[in-house]
């Protein structure tokens, strides 16, 4: 079979970051693949696999080692979420909350105080974090949350709710966003225990089923003072924090690409239909031809949005446009993969529709497919479309 590696992007990494792929697919390979279907059909969240999460060094591998982090670079962050995203996309948005969500802010914006308190935690798993952002009724625009937060003796009174939030149901912490008294938005540390706070999971989902999503509801919860972020103040923090999540996105997708597109492979050389292999009919070489050709370019562009991202010089504009777009060629691998398995593509004996379900969810979740080109259409013309 062909590799997906059409362009020898392997020899571009470093032998640590090689390595590092290969750790992290044998991982996927071991523990995510065999029992992911499963954890699919019953909607349920494998928590077992948090800890393993941690051993393995995928939570916060960009943070300092002082903290319990890695101290790796962004293309070995790119590559773990690549990888982990082979097995499944609920199981790299979990990895990417935590890394990029939690512990980069907390990191970025916390103090010293807090930096010890939870990052190494946070690293091995024994914590599990959320990121409280989007509310019901503000989802691409995040400038007009509600949630807000009132100074009170010793802390702060949150009150408010967030709405489709990765690992609420069973996380330990949340770094949330708040409008202060001064109207500016504010970060802090909410922890499971404090009163009126609570985490409603939401069920019925036809998208990362096997990924745990809830609400997260504020009725006059108590907030101390060392719980907030001081330097994460201001619309902007948040949006820091997805860029380095988007960024994981962009690299994460193609791992769902690329496993569709090896499973639609090996599919077209062993279904018979007329006399030989759906594989020698010039159709089906004509998609698997162009699905190759744009996983390789997705390839190239995450690859060197990391270069960028390591060097400091990565815009968010760059970063919006390799999610945006890695996003929506892994989609289209998918569905053109689920039309060469014909019906076997919808059953859950191959990858292909857990796949594609869950991609519907990655092209929503931290920017939309419209808004990300709103984003790259304002810094080609000077003019915002947002409003």
């Amino acid at each position: 079979m062909l590799t997906t590696d059409f362009f020898n992007i392997n020899d571009l990494l470093t032998t640590e970051q090689q390595l590092i792929a290969k750790t992290v697919k044998e991982f996927s390979d071991r523990e995510i693949k065999p029992i992911i279907e499963d954890y699919a059909q019953k909607a349920e969240f494998p928590l077992h696999l948090i800890r393993k999460f941690g051993a393995l060094g995928v939570f916060g591998p960009t943070i300092p080692l002082d903290y319990g982090g890695g101290g790796l670079d962004y293309i070995s962050y790119g590559l773990m979420c690549q990888e982990i995203e082979r097995g499944d996309s609920g199981m790299r948005s979990t990895v990417s909350v935590q890394s990029s969500l939690v512990m980069w802010p907390i990191f970025q914006f916390g103090t010293e105080e807090q930096k010890q308190k939870y990052l190494p935690r946070l690293a091995t798993g024994e914590l599990l974090g959320c990121f409280g952002l989007t509310e019901p009724d503000h989802g691409s625009d995040p400038g007009s949350m509600k949630t807000s937060i009132t100074r009170t003796t010793g802390g702060y009174i949150l009150n408010g709710s967030k709405m489709w939030i990765s690992n609420a149901p069973f996380a330990d912490i949340g770094v949330v966003w708040a409008r202060n008294d001064d109207g500016r938005v504010q970060g802090l540390i909410v922890e499971r225990g404090m009163e009126g706070f609570s985490t409603p999971e939401i069920h019925g989902k036809w998208s990362l089923r096997a990924s745990a999503t809830g609400e997260l509801v504020f009725d006059q919860v108590f907030v101390p003072d060392a719980n907030l972020l001081p330097l994460g103040v201001g619309l902007k923090a948040p949006l820091q924090c997805l860029d380095k999540a988007r960024y994981g996105i962009a690299w994460g997708v193609i791992g769902a690409a690329m496993d569709c597109y090896e499973t639609a492979v090996k599919y077209a050389g062993e279904r018979i239909q007329f006399d030989k292999p759906i594989g020698a009919f010039q159709l089906t070489q004509k998609k698997l031809a162009e699905m190759l050709t744009e996983i390789t370019k997705a390839q190239l562009l995450a690859w060197r949005l990391g270069v960028l991202m390591n060097e400091g010089k990565a815009t968010t504009t760059q970063i919006s446009m390799a999610k945006r777009n890695n996003v929506q060629t892994a989609l289209n691998v998918a569905r053109e993969c689920r039309q060469i398995l014909g019906a076997m593509g919808i059953s859950g004996d191959y990858p292909i529709m857990r796949h594609m379900m869950n991609l519907e969810s990655v092209i929503t979740y931290e920017g939309t497919h419209d808004i990300h080109l709103l984003i790259l259409g304002a810094e080609i013309t000077g003019i915002q479309a947002f409003k």
